[in-house]
């Protein structure tokens, strides 16, 4: 038998935290996410200025998605973290409505999806190669902008 670079148990080796932040911040589902959870919390009794994030997290997930996944990252760290701190400023009658009912749990989960994704979006905009996401943007050439 030849010995092969494949593991034999058939297992992937595990991922790094690095690779996992990266792979976070440059994914155009978690600012989209965060927009759902940001309408269903703050669509009914409407609050205006949550609902403002949302239009900027949905063009955050576009620029992603266009090629630009640096600044897409960087835009969604940004507005991620600042929605956790003006979502964290909240304080509700009570401690069982804080954490045990499930406008509580969905809170909760905006807030954490809100912390990974400044954490993630803040580690791929800081560490980003934009040389390299430009080659890969020419290559691709979506909508035929790069003529060369």
């Amino acid at each position: 038998m030849a010995p092969t670079d494949a593991p034999t148990d058939g297992l992937e080796p595990p991922k790094s935290v690095i690779s996992n932040l990266t792979a976070w911040g440059t994914s155009a589902i978690p600012p989209m996410t965060l927009t759902t959870l940001i309408i269903a919390l703050h669509a009914r009794p409407f609050q205006p200025l949550p609902m403002l994030f949302t239009p900027l997290l949905v063009f955050s997930s576009y620029l992603t998605l266009a090629g630009f996944r640096i600044d897409g990252a960087g835009m969604t760290a940004a507005w991620s973290g600042i929605y956790v701190l003006l979502a964290a400023r909240r304080r509700p009658a009570s401690l069982r409505s804080k954490f045990l009912s499930l406008r509580g749990g969905v809170r909760g989960a905006a807030m954490g999806l809100g912390a990974a994704n400044t954490v993630a979006g803040l580690y791929t905009y800081g560490t980003g190669d934009r040389k390299a996401e430009e080659e890969e943007r020419r290559e691709v050439n979506r909508w035929g902008v790069y003529k060369d």
